[in-house]
């Protein structure tokens, strides 16, 4: 045994004893490094020796050492202070620690005391307060509903305005190319709205093509007064939802139900839906500076909804369960989306608003509005009952007369297969469904074909284009321009061929 005694001994002594050393080592050191006496002897036994110059030069070298010991003492100080204040933000943490668990523990008297008060209200209505028989308290809420009025007061008031209400046939026998001169002439003669014929027939093509279009642009150039003309000319106005910053969810578009008062906040949206049901009229919604808040948080639900080719299928749930007081069209809670509402969005681009995604873009109607309207003499037109079964039967009639033609359709598949090859980038057959309809329209509308796939595809495809970096793909722009001219014809894609050059321009 002593033996291992003698070994841990030796051994450990190895290990402390080095340790000890380098102590002794670092005091010395620092003991000799500020030995002023020591340096004041050096210097006392060479003076004799040092003429001008190398006095000059021992000076240089005693203001450096300083400057190192100065340095390492600043070091030091800056470690200590450092530590301290370390060391006090550690005891504040702890103090707001302490505070927080404080008021934790005073929320929960207060949150206890909230439960005790509304188990003496609920006693006073006759329910007990533990009561477990689910059936018997949904009798109870719903007796207590009846009583006090119902949870949809919006939509009642649309039931109550529509008893007795009968789809009207207003008898248009409008084509068209008149229906894009009457819209026309009523934003100017009535509006004072000065728009362009091939801007009117785009926007007529774009609610063709899909429900929800994007009006984009500069400030000032009548986004919002394009879709509020629309409105007024149908004799609907269009119902105004401004969009803000704090939109997360559907319920900014549609609401939702309170669970303490019973009742459903409802919007002036769901309303204009709902009302939208019990007529054969055509609707429209503005979202007012759609991105300013992500557009695919708040009206993803409704982009996923008008995407279904059954309109059977355009159902949204707003409650989990029916009451009897209940609006007549909200089955089981599930409201059926009317296909005679169009959503017409407008946004800006700039730093206080976010990039609408492809999500977004791939399933609506970009439409870009940048220059005003030239002041022209209106025809005084009023404004028009329009059914929607006319204007849809119009849309597919001129889809049926004026598809797109095999050539036409040859040659854009070459252009995404050039696309693909030079830009790495392809459309899917949701852009081309789109573009079936788009075009046809247009053309009804009295447009060319090779215009209204020069639009299409230069707001829906090479719009996509914004997202690579540009001085990458520079050199191949130039080459795209040319494909273009020879496959489409000199200048025939001029849309296309200024939006390419414009991205060119900014690298």
């Amino acid at each position: 045994m002593d033996t291992v005694f003698r070994f841990l001994y030796e051994f450990l002594s190895q290990f402390f004893g080095s340790i000890l050393t380098v102590l002794i080592a670092c005091v010395q050191g620092l003991k000799q490094m500020f030995d002023w006496k020591a340096y004041l002897r050096i210097l006392d036994f060479y003076k004799d020796d040092f003429n001008g110059p190398e006095w000059l030069f021992v000076a240089l070298v005693i203001i450096f050492l300083v400057l190192i010991v100065v340095g390492f003492v600043l070091l030091i100080v800056f470690l200590i202070r450092k530590y301290i204040r370390f060391r006090k933000t550690l005891v504040e943490q702890e103090e707001l620690l302490n505070e927080v668990a404080k008021l934790n523990d005073e929320v929960s008297s207060l949150v206890k005391e909230k439960e005790d008060i509304l188990a003496m209200k609920v006693s006073h209505l006759g329910l007990k307060p533990n009561e477990t028989d689910t059936e018997g308290v949904e009798e109870k809420q719903e007796e207590n509903v009846s009583a006090d009025g119902i949870r949809f007061a919006k939509l009642n008031e649309v039931d109550l305005l529509y008893a007795n209400y009968a789809v009207k046939n207003y008898n248009d026998s409008f084509s068209l190319p008149e229906l894009v001169e009457l819209f026309r002439n009523f934003a100017a003669s009535q509006l004072k709205l000065y728009y362009k014929t091939e801007m009117i027939r785009i926007f007529i093509s774009a609610l063709a093509s899909t429900k929800l279009i994007i009006l984009q642009g500069i400030s000032g150039t009548g986004k919002t007064s394009l879709a509020y003309a629309w409105g007024k000319f149908l004799k609907h106005d269009s119902c105004i939802a401004s969009v803000q910053p704090s939109w997360r969810d559907r319920t900014e578009l549609f609401g939702y139900f309170n669970e303490f008062t019973k009742k459903f906040n409802e919007t002036e949206v769901l309303k204009t839906i709902y009302e939208a049901g019990y007529t054969d009229d055509v609707y429209t919604v503005i979202l007012d500076e759609m991105n300013i808040a992500r557009v695919e948080y708040y009206f993803a639900e409704m982009l996923s909804i008008l995407e279904m080719p059954n309109k059977d299928e355009w159902v949204v749930e707003l409650v989990s369960s029916s009451w009897p007081n209940d609006p007549k069209k909200l089955i089981d809670g599930k409201l059926k989306i009317s296909p005679n509402t169009w959503y017409i969005g407008t946004i800006n681009n700039d730093d206080s608003t976010f990039m609408v995604t492809d999500k977004v873009y791939d399933r609506a109607m970009p439409i870009d509005i940048n220059d005003k309207g030239e002041v022209f003499e209106p025809i005084d037109t009023p404004a028009q009952d329009v059914n929607y079964s006319y204007l849809d039967r119009l849309f597919q009639d001129a889809m049926e007369q004026n598809p797109m033609s095999d050539e036409v359709l040859r040659k854009i598949e070459e252009m995404d297969n050039y696309v693909i090859k030079h830009f790495r980038i392809a459309f899917g057959n949701r852009i081309v469904a789109h573009m079936k309809k788009f075009v046809p329209v247009y053309v009804a509308c009295g447009g060319d074909e090779v215009s209204g796939v020069d639009y299409f595809i230069a707001k829906k495809i090479l719009r996509k284009f914004e997202q690579l970096n540009v001085s990458y793909i520079r050199d191949e722009i130039d080459g795209f321009v040319e494909f273009l001219d020879n496959t489409f014809g000199k200048g025939k894609m001029k849309e296309c061929e200024e939006y390419v050059l414009r991205l060119k321009k900014l690298t």
